[in-house]
């Protein structure tokens, strides 16, 4: 028998301005499915805008509207890889 991998299927549901795209993309950090070098990127990129703490939501808000409201206008979907399993995270607004 293969070394099948367990698939995962996350949904992220929440109220406004509840804090799902910042935990869903620190979630994708921690799991290895960007690079520190990125997050370092976006936590720059944030800062020069007034939005430090928008660094983890960078990672699914890819819109410049998006990323200068700071808000989540349309829908993300990703897919991380784990050692364990795969991942599909939807974060539905």
């Amino acid at each position: 028998m293969g070394k099948e991998k367990l698939h995962i299927n996350i949904v992220v549901i929440g109220h406004v301005d509840s804090g799902k795209s910042t935990t869903t993309g620190h979630l994708i950090y921690k799991c290895g499915g960007i690079d520190k070098r990125t997050i370092e990127k976006f936590e720059k990129e944030a800062a020069e805008m007034g939005k430090g703490s928008f660094k983890y939501a960078w990672v699914l808000d890819k819109l410049k509207a998006e990323r200068e409201r700071g808000i989540t206008i349309d829908i993300s979907l990703t897919k991380t890889k784990h050692s364990y399993a795969k991942a599909r995270m939807w974060p539905i607004i």
